[in-house]
């Protein structure tokens, strides 16, 4: 009896010092077309990558614009993209709805020219906390880079910036509504 006493006793041992050594990664695999992660504390956030990205995640302060366990993810779209045979978008500036985050209000413009996206501008960003203003100053050159690409709605979102990033993509599927209705 002794015997299996040592026994599982050093196996148990074993198994709280592996269990307690074990290290996960830093980093976390998002696939997606461009994907980002936006790291917390105040560092520069990665530039949007081309095919499956690894960036730096950490964990976000509450007044972060997070949803803990969510990386990039397609927004839905329904308009057609400059080009693709469908309605074709009618040149101009248009303005898209202000959509409601639990961080604050999204809102952005979009310039047409040739019946394509040339620019789109943010309005309304989150920016009443000081770590909502930080992750809006990072993610709007990426978001707007995203809709620039993909000439429509369909944009992946920004892990670290969920709610901003499914926002845009709403306020952006307005605004082209609007361009490709008159």
């Amino acid at each position: 009896m002794p015997k299996r006493g040592a026994i599982a006793l050093s196996l148990t041992t074993l198994a709280l010092v592996l269990l307690f050594s074990f290290k996960t990664p830093d980093v976390q695999i998002a696939a997606g077309r461009n994907t980002a992660i936006v790291a917390s504390g105040g560092g520069a956030a990665p530039a949007a990558t081309s095919g499956p990205a690894a960036a730096p995640l950490s964990a976000p302060g509450p007044a972060a614009n997070t949803r803990p366990g969510v990386t990039a993810a397609p927004a839905p779209s329904t308009a057609p993209a400059a080009g693709s045979g469908g309605t074709a978008l009618k040149n101009g500036t248009v303005t898209g709805q202000v959509v409601q985050t639990r961080f604050g209000s999204v809102q952005v413009q979009v310039t047409i020219a040739a019946g394509k996206i040339t620019d789109v501008t943010a309005l309304q960003l989150p920016n009443d906390r000081q770590r909502s203003a930080e992750i809006s100053g990072i993610v709007e050159p990426m978001l707007k880079s995203e809709a620039l690409t993909a000439q429509s709605a369909q944009i992946d979102l920004i892990s670290g910036a969920t709610y901003t990033s499914d926002a845009y993509a709403q306020s952006l599927q307005s605004a082209l509504d609007q361009a490709a209705h008159g």
